[in-house]
């Protein structure tokens, strides 16, 4: 097989695999736009017959989604500060400092990435609830707040940047924090926004956790409250199906936003992520 034949192959079964792929959230958003009563038709139209972006109004006030959106944000961006300063001081620790057992203890963080969140649920529950944070902020944040990936995606990156650099520094009469965040952080962007990206992802999509650690409407996030909105409709989802939708996109429109525009910082930090 020639090389003009086998990158035509190679460049169709790419746009397959991508239409693949991408038809659900094509599915998805026009099913958003399109009317009950086309909902119900037995042959499924792939275009609305009208666009109705008035779905979208009505299904942000089908669910107090407001209350439900600053709560995400607030999860999401409290997991996000404390994943990435917490990730960029033990990182350092792993990557550039001298003591003893460190490649054993960076050992043990690896560990911890095979281990799921519903092994640990239980305990950490009760340790929640008797510090009494249940139905609070703490208890979305604080069990999320270190990244034993992100550790692992920083320490390679760390390590691969040269001694001389951080002594450069201190003669400088830079400290270690600022040898940290003025010299290594700056030269791991890449991997912080990669991490950063992974982490808003999982902190936006979080389903599970919130949905155990709160009991108030007050204290629901997106995805718990999209769940609650599609169970206060039950029995009638053939006709409300188009609202689910909705609100479905406006849940997923910024994840999407965010790794379009960050797609490269991804690409960079991955192909620099060999264990060393």
């Amino acid at each position: 097989m020639s090389q003009k034949v086998w990158k035509t192959v190679r460049c169709i079964a790419a746009i397959v695999v991508t239409l693949i792929m991408v038809f659900p959230v094509y599915w998805m958003i026009i099913t958003s736009l399109k009317t009950s009563n086309e909902l119900r038709l037995a042959v499924p139209t792939f275009w609305p017959e009208k666009l109705m972006w008035s779905n979208y109004v009505e299904a942000f006030h089908a669910a107090p989604f407001g209350r439900y959106a600053i709560n995400t944000v607030v999860q999401t961006v409290g997991i996000l500060f404390l994943q990435i300063n917490l990730g960029i001081m033990a990182a350092y620790a792993f990557a550039k400092g001298k003591f003893p057992g460190r490649d054993k203890l960076f050992l043990l963080v690896l560990a911890a990435l095979i281990v799921p969140d519903q092994v640990t649920f239980v305990p950490v529950y009760v340790m929640l609830s008797n510090l009494q944070w249940i139905d609070t902020f703490y208890a979305l944040i604080v069990p999320h707040a270190v990244s034993a990936y992100a550790i692992f995606l920083l320490r390679q990156t760390f390590k691969s940047i040269n001694d001389d650099v951080i002594e450069a520094g201190k003669v400088d009469g830079a400290n270690r924090f600022q040898v940290l965040y003025r010299i290594l952080t700056p030269m791991a962007l890449p991997t912080i926004a990669t991490m950063g990206i992974l982490s808003f992802i999982s902190s936006w999509n979080s389903y599970f956790w919130p949905l155990i650690m709160t009991n108030s409407n007050d204290m629901r996030v997106l995805t718990v409250g999209i769940a609650m909105m599609r169970d206060s409709i039950a029995g009638d989802e053939a006709l409300n199906f188009h609202l689910i939708m909705a609100a479905s996109v406006m849940i997923i429109m910024p994840i999407m936003l965010v790794f379009i525009f960050a797609q490269k910082h991804i690409i960079t930090a991955m192909s620099n992520s060999t264990f060393k």
